[in-house]
Formats: C-alpha cells, sequence, structure tokens
C-alpha cells in the first residue's frame, strides 16, 4: 500500500509510471552517498531509490508504523528495541561527524578544538572565540574577539546522538549536564532542521560554529576544524581518518551490528567517526520491494566503494558486508516464513 501510493505519486510528477522503486527515509548524514548509489543502480539496473533525508528518528519511526520501505539512522537500535518492533539492522557505510565554522580568515584545518573546548563552546561556559582555552590550543592563529553562535541540530537526529555520544565519553562535564541522544536540551544555541538547516546557518551567520556531515560541509564551502583525539594528535577530517577509526570496529551479527565509533583508540583516528545503519521489518508482504532493498545494498557492498570514497566515506569490510547478508537470510521473511535472500 505505501509503495504503491509512492508509485502514483511518481507517476504523476514525472509523467510516467515507476514500477521499480525502492522507498528509504530517515538519516540525514548518509544522504549524500545515497543519492550518489541510487542514481547509478538506477544507471545499471533501471531500479529507483527514493530516498527522502528527514532525520535518524523520523526514519525509526517511519519503518516501526510501516510507512516506508526501509529507514535510516545514525543510532543504531539495541536488541530489545529491535525484538520490541519486530525489525532489524545492518550497518551500510561509514562517516565522520565534523564541526564546521565560519569565521572571517580562518581555512579549512586552521582552528584545533578538543573534547573540553567543544564541550565548553555547546555548554555556554567558553563564549567568545578569544577565549584563553582556545588560544592556548590555537598558538599563533588571530582569533577574533567575537562571540560564538552556537548551531545545532533542531529534529531527533542521529548526528547528534553521535556527537553528544563523543562529548559525552571524553567530557564528563557534558556528560553529567547534558548527556547523549538523538535530541538533548542544549544548553545554548540555535536550532537548525537537518544537516542542510545547520549547514544554512553556519553560512550565513559570521563567528558560527555547527556539526554535520563531511559531504554537505564541502559541498557549501564550509570551514572544518581540527580535533584532537583521544590519544592526543590533531587530526583533520577525511576518509582516511574515518576508517582509522572504524579499524577498532568489532561488528557481530549476534547484537545485531550495534557499534558506536566514537571516541576510538588510534593516534589517525577522527574522534566522531560514526557509522549508519539500515531498519529493515522482519515479516513483510511487500516482498519485491524488500527483496530489491536488499539487491541494493548487496551492490552497494560490492561496486559502491569508489563513489563513497570520493565522497569521503568509508565502506564497510567485506567482512562485514558477508556478515549483513548472512542476516538477511536468516532474518527477513516474507508472510509464509520464506527467507527474501537466498
Amino acid at each position: 500500500m505505501r509503495a504503491a501510493l509512492w508509485v502514483v505519486i511518481l507517476g504523476l510528477c514525472s509523467g510516467t509510471a515507476q514500477a521499480d522503486a525502492i522507498f528509504g527515509a530517515g538519516a540525514t548524514f548518509p544522504n549524500a552517498i545515497y543519492q550518489a548509489w541510487g542514481k547509478a543502480y538506477r544507471a545499471q539496473t533501471g531500479t529507483t531509490l527514493v530516498y527522502t533525508p528527514v532525520g535518524s528518528g523520523k526514519g525509526i519511526a517511519e519503518i516501526i508504523a510501516a510507512r516506508t520501505d526501509f529507514g535510516a539512522s545514525d543510532k543504531p537500535l539495541k536488541l530489545d528495541e529491535l525484538e520490541q518492533h519486530k525489525l532489524m539492522q545492518f550497518p551500510a557505510v561509514i562517516g565522520g561527524v565534523v564541526p564546521a565554522i565560519n569565521i572571517k580568515g580562518i581555512a579549512n584545518g586552521q582552528l584545533l578544538l578538543d573534547a573540553n573546548t567543544l564541550a565548553g563552546i555547546y555548554l555556554g561556559k567558553i563564549k567568545r572565540w578569544n577565549d584563553p582555552a582556545l588560544l592556548a590550543l590555537n598558538p599563533g592563529l588571530a582569533l577574533p574577539s567575537a562571540d560564538i553562535a552556537v548551531v545545532y541540530r533542531s529534529d531527533k537526529s542521529g548526528t547528534t546522538f553521535n556527537f553528544t555520544n563523543y562529548l559525552s565519553k571524553a567530557s564528563p562535564e557534558w556528560k553529567a549536564a547534558v548527556g547523549d541522544g538523538l535530541a538533548v536540551a542544549w544548553p545554548v544555541g540555535e536550532g537548525g532542521p537537518q544537516n542542510e538547516g545547520v549547514a544554512r546557518i553556519v553560512a550565513n551567520t559570521p563567528n558560527a560554529i555547527g556539526y554535520l556531515d563531511l559531504a554537505i560541509l564541502l559541498q557549501k564551502n564550509l570551514t572544518y576544524v581540527k580535533m584532537k583525539n583521544r590519544e592526543g594528535f590533531a587530526v583533520s577530517p577525511s576518509a582516511d581518518s574515518f576508517a582509522a577509526a572504524a579499524a577498532s570496529a568489532k561488528w557481530s551479527a549476534e547484537n545485531s551490528f550495534y557499534e558506536i565509533l566514537t571516541d576510538e583508540p588510534g593516534k589517525a583516528s577522527w574522534p566522531i567517526t560514526a557509522a549508519t545503519f539500515i531498519l529493515l521489518e522482519r515479516t513483510s508482504a511487500i516482498t519485491e520491494h524488500v527483496a530489491e532493498i536488499m539487491k541494493f545494498f548487496d551492490w552497494a557492498y560490492r561496486n559502491g566503494g569508489p563513489l563513497a570514497g570520493s565522497l569521503n566515506y568509508v565502506p564497510l569490510p567485506d567482512s562485514v558486508a558477508d556478515m549483513a547478508r548472512n542476516a538477511w537470510k536468516t532474518q527477513v521473511k516474507d508472510s509464509a516464513g520464506v527467507a527474501m535472500w537466498q
């Protein structure tokens, strides 16, 4: 019913019926790669991916309510949540959450932050760019005596979850005062919807700081900071530094791939690295759509690595892709109990 409705809508919009289409909704963090994969997949197979980046919170809600073929979230669900809603999850790709700034005269990677200064900014304790704590981290950098304009996600967001999860791990003060979640009670700042909204506010607000995925940051010509990781090394956001953080991951199908990659060890590790996940109903009557979803991500695992790298995402190791395929075989079935992936 849900897919058929979308097919009618697409047919009305394009003037031709879209018989072969799959529909997903959720995280904005991986939107750039899902759109790129979707375009390439359609060119090769004729099947259209219609992905709507509405945020992880809405993506989870949409699949729970069976209003989309698959949900997408940067916050993995725990086993009890998956069991409660009769869902399965698997990772799709890895990327990084990156602080973006708009300070006149400061270029990419010139400003260095660490967990304490980033937490201090978002707690409202570090109020100006020339605060002594920032000057101590950045000797010789001409930081302005201007108020910091703090920007955060206003919607339920997996990007927010990973950002606040990192701060909760690395800053005891942040953990005690705010904690982590898809949405939190921000002490200061202005909220923007989705990563696009954060990017827009940062771009239009002098002396602003926000957080978003690297693909949108670069697309919008925003300025990224360097971060000091848990080993004390200053690193820039890149596919290489995301991969370095992900190297410590202990993927397991037994715990439904639950893995959080923030504040990982390693000299080259980006501290706010994140995987993003796909949510499927374990039992579904829309067998053609669900089977096509698995075909799409199988194709992405096999062929999507170069596109992912070009957008500064990191493809999953082949061993993890194989785990996901095996999970499809055992967990995703039609209404008669027959596995949809063979």
